[in-house]
């Protein structure tokens, strides 16, 4: 933590059905003095991804969704990737990101302190309709087809979010809500601030040196108005947003997160309470591309070897302003760990190793 100047760390390790180990070490807000801890909240970056993926995946065990149907039958408009006008972008497309759908000047533009104040309906149909204000010349799309290669998409992951709003006919936040969060217990977790509570918010810093002060600067929307941006000093994010949320904005504690973690370790299943098939869980953990060794539903598999074995993990990872995360576990061995931590510094996957092989 010194060598990578990361204010505030927490962690817990999972096992079956419950926390087996956690530690938490350093500072929540540095201005406050007040200790990280696993009941903190934070914003969790592209973890969040695996909410939404849920939410897709419940509303297709009901059969309301079809992976591989068209988006525009979800839609009151239409998406296409404008060079390739006769090609469907499909569901299943973008839990794998392979839609062809690019994350533009607009998306990394969109980030501002508080909740978002562009409706999601609003911010998709502006980036990926021919008649929005972000379409530009199709810019938000790769110049190869829907489904002819891998490349990860934030927006496309916004999308999937619409879509849960308008076969829901509710709000994105409030379905999840209603049909994740609450029945796993997560009741305070939520995905905006006006959700949560923010006095247990972990604030998220950058760590200001010579090489890039300039480029704080230039994002200094982001950061608290006291920020000085002095060499060698800790620079506080505000609370931020952007309007493409469900990609990425998921606000919850290490402990809360344990709720969904262990549930995805138990086949869908916590406390007797069920928020997927165990089928389904299995269907999202397999893989999805031919020739593609880590893509499942949204999901990646990643390896790494120890002395004795090669160990595969399931899981994601979240980045943004200020914060990095890590949720992985084995769903054969069901152990599983959950990192937080209040910069976004690198080197954190030896770390989580580590905590997945050792700590007991």
């Amino acid at each position: 933590m010194a060598a990578k100047q990361i204010p505030g760390f927490a962690a817990c390790k999972v096992q079956n059905d419950r926390i087996v180990w956690t530690k938490a070490f350093g500072l929540a807000s540095i201005e406050k003095k007040i200790p990280i801890s696993i009941d903190g909240i934070m914003n969790i970056g592209s973890i969040s991804k695996t909410f939404t993926a849920t939410a897709i995946m419940q509303l297709w065990e009901k059969g309301k969704i079809d992976l591989y149907a068209d988006v525009n039958d979800y839609l009151d408009f239409a998406i296409r990737n404008p060079a390739f006008p006769d090609k469907p972008i499909t569901v299943f497309q973008l839990l794998t990101h392979t839609s062809s759908i690019i994350d533009g000047e607009a998306y990394h533009h969109s980030y501002a302190c508080g909740d978002p104040t562009v409706t999601l309906y609003d911010w998709i149909f502006d980036n990926l309709n021919k008649s929005g204000k972000y379409f530009g010349n199709g810019s938000n799309f790769h110049a190869f087809a829907p489904g002819e290669k891998e490349r990860y998409s934030n927006v496309g992951f916004g999308l999937l979010g619409l879509i849960v709003e308008k076969v829901s006919k509710q709000p994105f936040n409030i379905y999840c809500r209603n049909f994740i969060f609450k029945p796993l217990g997560m009741n305070k977790t939520g995905w905006f601030l006006s959700e949560v509570n923010t006095d247990k918010h972990i604030t998220p810093y950058a760590f200001v040196t010579k090489e890039n002060r300039n480029d704080l600067l230039k994002d200094k929307k982001l950061f608290a108005p006291q920020s000085t941006f002095e060499i060698n000093s800790f620079a506080a994010h505000c609370l931020y947003s952007f309007p493409n949320y469900p990609d990425g904005l998921v606000r919850t504690s290490v402990r809360e997160l344990s709720y969904f973690l262990r549930a995805m370790i138990n086949g869908g299943t916590l406390n007797g309470v069920k928020i997927l098939n165990e089928a389904t869980v299995t269907k999202m953990l397999t893989l999805q591309i031919e020739g593609n060794n880590h893509r499942g539903l949204c999901w990646e598999k990643s390896e790494f070897k120890t002395a004795e074995k090669t160990i595969s993990l399931w899981g994601h990872t979240g980045g943004d302003p200020g914060i990095t995360t890590y949720l992985l576990f084995d769903p054969i061995e069901k152990i599983g760990i959950i990192t937080f931590q209040n910069n976004a510094t690198d080197g954190t996957s030896d770390i989580a190793r580590k905590i997945y092989i050792e700590a007991k």
